[in-house]
């Protein structure tokens, strides 16, 4: 009878997942957490997937919103070990990268939130929605669309963040 009350207080895992995410500025950080919360792998390391030739289109006013007329972009899958937890979008302003992390994007699998961390971005959320917001896959199960900021206020990125399904699986630790 008590495992039961229990069961029924206990928040249904998109609610948890959502919880997690919005506590962290990195989505990176909150994946990583969960993956090891979750046991989704012996190991809890999340790494980007480069994708070609599937780009989201980008907003009309990204140069005003970036302060770039030359935005980067990196469209990512973001797994751990075979689950496939995120499909992410991030356009970014590349002159407030240092030359190491412009390399690290360009030519690693490291998650765009962890190759930028050392520069304590805050993440100013703009919409965000259980499924899929423009520019994510069908079976998207959560979407946010964020402005990642650096301490000054300047915009660092503008991101879109799809989950999937992967994220609710039932094993726990």
């Amino acid at each position: 009878m008590l495992a039961a009350a229990l069961l029924m207080m206990a928040p249904a895992p998109i609610d948890a997942f959502e919880a997690m995410l919005n506590a962290q500025d990195s989505a990176t950080m909150a994946l990583t957490q969960w993956c090891n919360q979750r046991a989704l792998a012996p190991e809890a390391r999340i790494t980007a997937t480069l994708i070609k030739g599937e780009d989201a289109l980008a907003a009309p006013d990204l140069s005003d919103t970036l302060g770039t007329e030359d935005p980067g972009y990196r469209h990512v899958r973001l797994s751990c070990g075979a689950h496939v937890l995120s499909e992410a979008h991030n356009w970014y302003n590349p002159a407030l990268l240092t030359a190491e992390m412009n390399h690290l994007l360009a030519t690693t699998d490291t998650p765009f939130g962890k190759v930028v961390a050392p520069l304590n971005f805050r993440r100013e959320k703009l919409a965000s929605r259980r499924g899929p917001l423009p520019g994510c896959p069908a079976d998207t199960i959560l979407a946010n669309r964020a402005l990642l900021r650096l301490p000054d206020g300047r915009v660092l990125a503008l991101v879109l963040e799809c989950y999937t399904p992967a994220n609710l699986g039932k094993t726990t630790r």
